[in-house]
């Protein structure tokens, strides 16, 4: 019975891997089409979210059928729990990323100013979603509590994407809606980095039975 538990974490651990580097695809894609304000582009992200619905059927089937046949307690049914909560995690991430696709619909060209913190902020989150991951594989307490750290630049990155635009919207009203589209797009970065650092509040809770707010 030790055995097959351990089988079927190892493929849990697979599965939230290949669904985070399919979260990592889809931001990677819309944040493309967002510098190219590429609508074409984005029209063809919108659509690419069932494969992460799927991993995350897939992810709760496993823990359901874990729990029903292997009966496990403690620490590894924190760790099944944890897992379903984690696949939520990363379905949102994918949907906020495709949120991305759909403000560039709405943007009119060319962009009101030069992209440098609304990239960076997505390069952050996404490495915050692997250290997350990394640390649910290894039970790393370090990197769960790191995450924290580095929530905090991208919440620093976001304030500073909010200020630049309401400054530029101020002196350019005819930037208005392009303003407030870029506004969106940083606040979902924001909390796409929110949900990474619940992955890290789940490594926690699997080896100290205790639920720690990292989003402070």
């Amino acid at each position: 019975m030790r055995q097959s538990l351990n089988e079927g974490q190892l493929l849990l651990n697979k599965l939230l891997k290949d669904m985070g580097k399919e979260v990592e695809r889809i931001l990677q894609g819309c944040m493309q089409a967002l510098i190219t304000l590429d609508r074409t582009q984005a029209e063809f992200w919108i659509t690419e979210d069932q494969l992460v619905n799927d991993f995350e059927r897939q992810v709760d089937d496993a823990c359901v059928r874990l729990i029903a046949t292997q009966q496990p307690v403690a620490k590894d049914l924190r760790k099944i729990i944890s897992a379903m909560k984690i696949s939520t995690d990363l379905e949102r991430m994918a949907d906020l990323a495709i949120d991305i696709a759909k403000a560039v619909r709405r943007i009119e060209g060319p962009l009101c100013k030069p992209l440098i913190d609304i990239p960076l902020m997505a390069d952050k989150a996404l490495e915050m979603m692997r250290q997350g991951l990394e640390a649910y594989s290894n039970e790393d307490m370090d990197l769960a509590h790191n995450l924290a750290v580095q929530d905090d630049e991208v919440d620093h990155l976001y304030k500073h994407v909010v200020r630049d635009l309401l400054v530029l919207m101020s002196k350019e009203p005819e930037i208005l809606d392009q303003g407030m589209s870029l506004t969106l797009i940083g606040r979902y970065l924001e909390r796409i980095a929110d949900h990474a650092t619940n992955i890290g509040e789940n490594v926690i809770y699997i080896a100290t039975a205790e639920r720690h707010d990292l989003n402070k």
